[in-house]
């Protein structure tokens, strides 16, 4: 693992970074865009590309000896800067954008580092709520400066909030979900950076998605494990992966409930 942020001014220079950007090239911009739409169906907006240019001047000139990874870069960007051997930023300058663009107000700005296949360092901050969620992979995980551990007492599946979204779930596990709901009750808050640390939080206890790239979950995945929570994709394998291919998610509080909502979904 990379000692950089292992420097207490250098990991303040970085969250404090983000947050100026994010107040300056997304929050300021909120319910004052228009939007269009991607090639994949998906939504952009000004601030979308505005804050991942203001992002990769930021990191270039504060840390250049590392690459740099937008969800609005190019595939063959994306793919040349996950094969650095030094280390990549992964950003996601928006995620929630379908929020954002709507006038929801959950929505946040994603920012990981990998280096050598390992997530060493995340950060997911929410504008509006002025929430920063942090982790630096061994060093534990942070809400706005104070520590973040998942919920330690043992809390059973059927009286937890899970945090579910249906739409890209298979039909058959989103009927089952339906039918016979495990938890007491469901949300679905449209920015999976922010699923992951609203788990992390204890704000929901169980999660389940069925495809997210790299950028959506790269640090919310760290918060998560950091925060003392678990995790795998559907199909038992680690989320993280050091390429660009959609991935289930699967995660939990705690090791206890985890193993609790995976044997539902199987």
């Amino acid at each position: 693992m990379t000692q950089l942020f292992n420097n207490a001014q250098e990991w303040q220079t970085l969250k404090d970074g983000i947050v100026t950007l994010a107040k300056q090239e997304v929050l300021s911009r909120f319910e004052k865009v228009t939007s269009t739409t991607k090639a994949d169906g998906s939504v952009l907006t000004e601030a979308d590309t505005e804050m991942q240019k203001a992002t990769a001047e930021f990191l270039m000139k504060q840390w250049p000896q590392f690459d740099f990874l937008g969800e609005e870069s190019s595939q063959e960007e994306q793919a040349e800067a996950l094969r650095s051997t030094q280390g990549c930023w992964i950003l996601d300058p928006v995620d929630g954008t379908s929020n954002f663009a709507s006038g929801i107000p959950i929505f946040s700005v994603s920012l990981a580092l990998v280096v050598n296949g390992q997530v060493v360092a995340g950060m997911v901050y929410d504008p509006d709520r002025d929430e920063l969620f942090a982790a630096r992979k061994g060093l534990g995980a942070e809400l706005n400066h104070h520590p973040l551990v998942a919920e330690t007492p043992k809390t059973a599946l059927k009286k937890c909030i899970g945090i579910v979204d249906f739409k890209r779930l298979s039909a058959e596990l989103a009927l089952k979900l339906v039918q016979t709901p495990p938890y007491a009750s469901q949300r679905s808050i449209g920015s999976v950076a922010l699923d992951w640390c609203w788990i992390a939080a204890g704000r929901g206890q169980v999660y389940c998605h069925g495809a997210q790239n790299i950028w959506d979950y790269a640090a919310g995945w760290l918060i998560v494990e950091e925060a003392g929570g678990q995790s795998a994709t559907l199909d038992g394998e680690s989320v993280l992966v050091d390429r660009v291919v959609k991935r289930s998610a699967v995660a939990a509080t705690t090791p206890e409930l985890f193993k609790e909502w995976q044997d539902y979904l199987a």
